[in-house]
This record gives C-alpha cells, structure tokens and sequence, in this order.
C-alpha cells in the first residue's frame, strides 16, 4: 500500500508531485529546500538553508513513521559546488549515524536564490 504525504504546497497539485511517497519499507521525499515554512522566508547563506531543508524533511520523515537516523540514500543539489563543503557540518550532524549512500549534483535550482536542495530515502 503507497500513502502520500503533502506539505500543503500548490506546486504539488499544479506540477503532480508530493513531499513524500512511503511504502511498506521506505520514505521517498521529494527534493526539500531550505524554505522556512512557518515564516515563507528563504536564509541567506547555504548553511542556513541546508539547516533548514534538514528541518524540512525530518518533519515529513517523522510524520512518515521514519527518521535522519533511518535514511538510506541522499543527494544533494547545488548551483555552486564550492559551497557544498560549508553544508558538511550540518549534513554529518544530521546523517551521521544513518551514513547514508550520498551524491553532490551541481545544477539549476528553481530559484536563484536557493542554495541547495536535498532528497532522500529512508527506511521505515
């Protein structure tokens, strides 16, 4: 049995997506910026936003039945790969127990203002 998970937002209805698709063993979220939802506002620096994606998909992982410490694989997307090493202290306190398999993509992001953007797999 497949369950979605929506965050609300009228991208998931208008593009056909959701924040997260869970089967019987495993949590897909959707690639998750470093948006602060409770406040629709977008940091500054790509540490801030990594931080915040993370806050962003522990969310949806619990809400999931799952968590960080569960995730399987990561990728990671960045228009600018030279700011991928500032992430790392976030990235190894969120998924350094799990150690999960990892990819750094450098690419567009669908604002220009957004540093990075994260998915992940987790088991349930």
């Amino acid at each position: 049995m497949v369950r979605h998970i929506s965050s609300g937002s009228t991208f998931e209805e208008e593009i056909g997506y959701s924040r997260a698709v869970i089967d019987e063993h495993y949590v897909f979220v959707a690639g998750t910026t470093g948006m602060d939802y409770s406040t629709m506002t977008l940091a500054d620096g790509v540490l801030d936003q990594a931080t915040q994606c993370l806050k962003n998909i522990q969310g949806v992982l619990e809400e999931a039945g799952s968590s960080l410490d569960k995730v399987v694989r990561v990728n990671y997307y960045l228009p600018d790969r030279s700011d991928f090493e500032a992430c790392w202290p976030a990235l190894r306190a969120a998924f350094g127990v799990a150690k999960p398999a990892a990819t750094m993509i450098e690419t567009c992001l669908m604002n220009d203002d957004m540093k990075i953007e994260i998915e992940v797999t987790a088991k349930r």
